[in-house]
């Protein structure tokens, strides 16, 4: 990318001057793209299989601050929370187009680094780069990526397919991300006072990758394949725990039983907690961000999943009836909420 010493003025080289810079590195991967960037629009060909579009929009003082996130980790994490989405349809993504908006702060080389995540990304999980768009912003930085993926008709798993009796599972550990956020807007308030003040990130490498540089588990769909699984449903968890199995119960119809002990959480996001004075089931259930993938299976497939080191059965659905509850340790049932991100609500 651009020398780190220089700072180029993005007028210098103009729009499609900036868009064939940053795209010169990227090469095609899938044999689903015919035409990726370069003309006025990409052309994509999927034969019998499905096509399954999602797009996010991330934002500069909403969804990210640059004070403590660096481009080229935002770049990554903005494509990884598109590709979760695909994931969690049970398909693999393809490709990708990026949009931005920049203000003026922003050089080349800057942008340069944010696409190097993005590039990282695409490489990582075999994606194309196939077009976008770049303007200028009055205020800030705005991210736009759309993603594309393919999966088999009869592969597709939706929010709307949970059966009561089917067990409730998600891969991964939760909560980590949440309070990767929580430290890095702790030490961010300590350096406004002291800017000379060295951050204490030491021991938490973890819930800081978590948070900075999260990864969309199309692991887990190989996995699907290989135990010969198709969930009943399925959605990733980006606002929270329990605002994804309210989605989940909501959409097929159902209740469901979602036992405190048996929610996964790492080492360092219980210490982090407790550092903090936060109940670390607090973070699980409403921090969100963790793009791990929570999805129900039928009670027949508990011997095919049940010894598998990336999932966890955390709960049961039930009758519509017997209502969304989180039982505690003690075995009490309680009304579960939801608490994760709000995108609409006031900052």
């Amino acid at each position: 990318m651009g020398n780190k010493n220089t700072r180029t003025s993005i007028s210098e080289l103009g729009e499609f001057g900036l868009i064939d810079r940053l795209t010169q590195n990227f090469t095609t991967k899938n044999g689903s793209t015919i035409k990726g960037v370069g003309d006025d629009a990409a052309i994509l060909e999927y034969r019998e299989k499905q096509v399954v579009i999602s797009t996010d929009l991330l934002t500069e003082g909403v969804h990210f601050n640059l004070m403590y996130v660096p481009l080229k980790h935002l770049g990554y994490k903005a494509v990884a929370v598109n590709l979760s989405d695909i994931c969690a349809m049970n398909a693999t993504p393809r490709q990708i187009t990026v949009s931005i908006a920049l203000s003026g702060k922003f050089s080349v080389e800057a942008v340069e680094e944010l696409y190097s995540g993005i590039q990282l990304a695409c490489e990582k999980y075999q994606v194309d780069l196939v077009g976008g768009d770049t303007t200028s912003s009055l205020t800030g930085l705005t991210i736009s990526i759309t993603a594309v993926g393919e999966v088999e008709k009869d592969e597709i798993v939706y929010r709307s397919g949970a059966k009561p009796n089917d067990l409730l599972c998600v891969s991964g550990d939760l909560g980590g991300a949440y309070m990767g956020l929580q430290l890095l807007e702790r030490e961010n308030e300590v350096f406004k006072v002291n800017e000379n003040m060295q951050p204490q990130l030491v021991g938490y490498d973890y819930i800081l990758e978590r948070q900075l540089k999260p990864e969309p588990r199309a692991d887990i769909i190989s996995t699907f394949r290989k135990l010969g699984i198709k969930p009943s449903s399925m959605i990733d968890i980006s606002d929270g725990l329990s605002s994804e199995a309210m989605h989940l119960c909501k959409s097929s119809g159902v209740g469901c039983n979602l036992f405190e002990d048996k929610i996964p959480m790492d080492f360092q996001t219980k210490k982090m907690a407790e550092e903090l004075s936060i109940n670390p089931l607090v973070a699980a259930l409403n921090g969100g961000e963790d793009y791990e993938l929570l999805f129900t299976v039928p009670l027949d497939d508990y011997e095919k999943i049940k010894n598998d080191p990336d999932f966890t059965i955390i709960g049961h659905m039930t009758e519509a009836s017997e209502g969304i509850n989180l039982v505690t340790a003690a075995g009490s049932a309680i009304p579960l909420q939801a608490q994760g991100w709000n995108h609409g609500a006031a900052k």
